[in-house]
């Protein structure tokens, strides 16, 4: 089975278990009724505060200096509270932080190794909710206990966004609070990036180069207006249909862009999409590869550190989902 056919089989299977989301909400995630029933809006919308963690040191990166590369090698886990489908940061937060100190040192080859814990803070939705948006949103509450986490064991925390039908742009300003944070970035699937009258997991959401550059952009100027280090901005590709003119996503000052290249299968099939998908890149995009612990078993032996660091170009930013 080819990577991209296998993603749709997760696709499937993911949406029967989004189905079920409606239980997350009890463990912090909000559907939308602060906005029900209109447009989102660019400004910031009022919402419950949330203690945020003690703030990192010195304004740096969580294992010093300001720059990512080519210092770090970015390794990480992704999850959502309650949802061990979607990756192993589901709970047991500090015993999977101390898994993963030792996954990024297998992976270092001369660099330091930065861990990253990659949190779903929307993620799609098989149901419209309050708002016909398709998406749900874990509380601030969440957000800062995983912060919380992260700082403890001086990692980065990322923001994964899965939109459904809502404007991407419109849920990164959300999470502004956070963004201005030394040590948290951005992660965008644009899978569960889908059209007005479209329902995530029924088909394959979408991005164009255009709209990437936007984000690059906003974040940029948040790097600006705070004096932040650089800020990781990831987005997931499983493939070419995905992202439509990926080279109008341009270079902006303090955001390093890094394309995950993801789809399940064996080793050669993921391989065979790295192949694809890595040429298409845009100047200055980093390469990053995911690997997922129970579908790409499912097709063979899971791909050891060696194997993966091994691909041309070498993944800057290795993610289990």
């Amino acid at each position: 089975m080819s990577a991209v056919c296998g993603c749709v089989g997760r696709v499937r299977r993911t949406a029967g278990v989004l189905a079920g989301l409606m239980l997350l909400l009890a463990a912090g995630c909000s559907d939308g009724k602060a906005d029900a029933g209109s447009t989102p809006s660019l400004k910031p919308v009022p919402r419950p505060a949330a203690s945020m963690p003690a703030p990192a040191a010195d304004g740096q990166l969580p294992r010093g200096g300001r720059q990512l590369f080519p210092k770090y090698q970015l390794v990480g886990y992704v999850g959502l509270p309650g949802s061990p489908a979607l990756g192993p940061l589901d709970k047991d937060l500090d015993a999977k932080a101390d898994k993963l100190e030792a996954l990024a040192k297998s992976y270092a080859l001369g660099r330091t190794p930065l861990p990253v814990l990659e949190l779903i803070v929307v993620v799609a939705n098989g149901s419209p909710g309050k708002d016909g948006k398709y998406r749900n949103r874990l509380s601030d509450e969440k957000i800062a206990n995983y912060l919380k986490v992260a700082r403890e064991h001086k990692m980065l925390l990322l923001l994964d966004i899965q939109p459904g039908r809502a404007k991407i742009l419109d849920e990164v300003k959300r999470q502004e609070r956070w963004l201005k944070e030394p040590d948290v970035g951005l992660a965008f699937d644009p899978e569960w990036a889908v059209g007005p009258s479209q329902v995530p997991g029924r088909v394959f959401g979408h991005t164009s180069g255009a709209e990437l550059d936007g984000i690059a952009k906003y974040l940029s100027g948040l790097v600006e207006q705070f004096g932040l280090p650089e800020k990781a901005f990831v987005f997931h590709q499983l493939s070419a249909r995905i992202v439509s003119n990926e080279k109008a996503l341009k270079q902006h000052p303090g955001v390093v862009a890094i394309k995950s290249v993801d789809g399940i299968g064996s080793r050669s099939a993921k391989e065979s999409t790295w192949r694809k998908l890595t040429p298409t890149r845009a100047t200055g995009v980093h390469a990053g590869f995911k690997l997922f612990y129970q579908e790409d078993a499912r097709h063979g032996p899971l791909m050891t550190p060696a194997q993966v660091m091994a691909l041309k170009p070498r993944p800057e930013f290795v993610v289990y989902e």
